[in-house]
C-alpha cells in the first residue's frame, strides 16, 4: 500500500507516458486479467459514456442480456414516476415508427388494445402497457428492435451498466481480448491518457500481486525522464524517481518497498512497530538501533556510518543510506525529550536555531496572557483575567487568616510549575535549514531531520 501511494504521487509522468505504461501491462499475454476488470469498473464510474459508446454499437449483445431475466428487463424497461425511462422511451419511438410491423407486439393490461393514433393523442395509455409481456415479444420476433437507432440512442450514456456490472465487465473483456475490437482499446487509451495518474494508481495497483507490482514498476522506469534531477528536500516522491532510475527493480519487489518505507514512510513504519501485535519486532529493532547507533563517537551526530563505498553497487549504498536515515528519525524519536536534547544536536552539527516565540510567557505589559493557559482546562479561564483582584484579595486574607493565604500560594505555585512543565514539552524552535521559516518542535523534528539528511546524503551520492 505505501509502494502503491508513493507511485501514485509521481508528477513526472505525461499522460502519453502513462497510457503507453497501462496499455502494456493490460496487453501482456502473461498477466492475468484482473487489471482489465478494475479498469473498466473505473470507467463505467468516471466515464461511462465512453464504454456506452462501444455498447451503441454493439446493441445486439442486449437480446442476451435480457432473454430470460425479468428483473433486468423490468429495470430498464420501466417507468420513472410518469415518465418514460431510456429503455421503455426507445421501445415506444420505435413501436411509433415501425407501428406497421411491431404494433401487434404490444401487451396492454386492460382488456382490449391501444390504437396507434389513441396513443400518441393520449400517450398516458402507455401506462397501460404490459412492459414484460411485451418487451419478451419484442425479444422473440422484433429483432429489428434491437439494432435500432432508439435503442443505440438510449445505451450511449453508460446508465444500462448499473443494472448488472458484472455482465458487462464479462463482456467488454470478451471484446478486448477475444474480438481484439479497436473500438473498445480505442476508448481504453482515451480513458488512460485523460485521468489522473494519482486516479489510476490508487484504483487499479491496490489489487497487484507482487509480482505484477514489479513487472508494473519496470515498465514504469522505461517512462521516467533519465533527466530528472534532485533538488527539493520535502519531495520525497521526487527522491524515490531518483531512487528508481538509479537502482532499477532488479527483479524483486522487496528492495523497492524497504526503500520506499524508510525514505518516505518513517513516521508510519515507527507506528506500526509500536502496535502491540508488533512489540516482538520492536524491542529487536530497539536493540538493533542501539548497536548502530553505538558506532559514532557522539550520538549527537547526524553523519551517515559506512566506509568503502567505491567498491558498493549503488543500490547497495542507497539502502544503507536509506536504512541509516530512518534509524537516525528512530532513535531521534526515542531518545531526544527534552529541550537540551535537542539543542546538543543542532550544536554538534552546527544547525542554527532560535527559540519560537509560539508559547510567549509575557505579554507586551510583561502580564501573563489567557491564550498560555488553554493547554489546562483544570484551571478556570476566569482566572487570569481576576489575578489582579485575587491578588489583593489574598493580602487581605492574609491579615486574617495566614493559612487559607498559604494554601492559595501553593496553588498558584503549582499551576506555574505545570505551565512550565507543559511550555518545556512544547518547545520549538527556527532552524536555518529552512532559512527559520517554520517552528519545529520534538513531534516534527525527527521526520525534519530525517529528510534533511537524507536529501543531503543522496545529492552527495548521486553527484560524486
Amino acid at each position: 500500500m505505501w509502494l502503491c501511494n508513493t507511485i501514485a504521487g509521481f508528477n513526472c509522468i505525461t499522460p502519453r507516458d502513462q497510457r503507453a505504461l497501462f496499455i502494456n501491462f493490460l496487453k501482456n499475454p502473461k498477466k492475468k486479467h484482473d487489471l482489465a476488470s478494475q479498469l473498466l469498473n473505473l470507467m463505467f464510474d468516471k466515464s461511462p459514456q465512453k464504454p456506452g459508446s462501444v455498447l451503441a454499437r454493439k446493441t445486439c449483445v442486449l437480446e442476451s442480456f435480457f432473454t430470460g431475466n425479468p428483473k433486468r428487463l423490468l429495470q430498464w424497461f420501466s417507468f420513472c414516476g410518469l415518465e418514460q425511462g431510456k429503455g421503455l422511451r426507445a421501445l415506444s419511438q420505435f413501436a411509433f415508427k415501425n407501428r406497421d410491423i411491431c404494433w401487434e407486439e404490444l401487451e396492454w393490461k386492460g382488456k382490449h388494445g391501444q390504437s396507434p393514433a389513441m396513443v400518441a393523442t393520449k400517450p398516458h395509455y402507455f401506462l397501460d402497457l404490459d412492459v414484460q409481456r411485451t418487451v419478451e415479444n419484442f425479444l422473440d420476433n422484433v429483432p429489428e428492435f434491437w439494432s435500432s437507432n432508439e435503442v443505440s440512442e438510449s445505451v450511449k450514456d453508460g446508465d444500462i451498466f448499473l443494472i448488472d456490472r458484472p455482465f458487462f465487465v464479462r463482456y467488454f473483456k470478451d471484446l478486448m481480448y477475444r474480438e481484439d475490437l479497436s473500438d473498445v482499446w480505442d476508448v481504453i487509451e482515451e480513458f488512460l491518457e485523460e485521468q489522473p495518474f494519482s486516479c489510476l494508481c490508487e484504483h487499479l495497483l491496490i489489487s497487484f500481486e507482487e509480482k505484477d507490482l514489479c513487472y508494473f514498476v519496470e515498465l514504469l522506469c522505461k517512462c521516467l525522464d533519465p533527466r530528472i534531477e534532485f533538488r527539493c528536500l520535502d519531495d520525497l516522491s521526487r527522491l524515490f524517481v531518483v531512487v528508481l532510475l538509479k537502482c532499477g527493480v532488479y527483479g524483486s519487489i522487496d528492495l523497492m518497498m524497504l526503500l520506499n518505507a524508510v525514505i518516505g514512510q518513517g513516521r508510519q513504519l515507527l507506528r506500526l512497530l509500536r502496535d502491540e501485535e508488533a512489540k516482538e519486532s520492536f524491542e529487536k529493532v530497539n536493540e538493533i538501533v542501539s548497536k548502530i547507533s553505538a558506532i559514532p563517537s557522539d550520538g549527537n551526530s547526524l553523519t551517515p556510518i559506512f566506509k568503502n563505498t567505491c567498491k558498493m553497487a549503488t543500490v547497495e549504498v542507497v539502502k544503507c543510506l536509506g536504512l541509516q536515515s530512518w534509524v537516525l528519525y528512530y532513535r531521534l524519536s526515542q531518545e531526544c525529550q527534552a529541550p537540551e536534547s535537542w539543542e546538543s544536536v543542532f550544536v554538534y552539527n552546527q544547525i542554527g536555531f532560535r527559540n519560537s516565540d509560539k508559547h510567549a510567557l509575557v505579554d507586551e505589559d510583561g502580564l501573563l496572557t489567557e491564550e498560555d493557559y488553554s493547554g489546562f482546562d483544570r484551571i478556570p479561564s476566569g482566572r487570569v483575567k481576576k489575578k489582579k483582584k485575587q491578588k489583593a484579595r489574598r493580602k487581605r486574607r492574609r491579615a486574617y487568616d495566614t493559612d487559607d493565604g498559604n494554601d492559595d500560594e501553593l496553588l498558584d505555585f503549582d499551576f506555574a510549575s505545570q505551565k512550565l512543565d507543559y511550555l518545556s514539552n512544547t518547545k520549538s524552535w527556527l532552524l536555518s535549514t529552512d532559512k527559520y521559516s517554520s517552528a519545529w518542535n520534538s513531534v516534527d523534528l525527527p521526520e525534519h531531520l530525517h529528510r534533511l539528511c537524507l536529501s543531503k546524503w543522496m545529492i552527495w551520492l548521486f553527484e560524486k
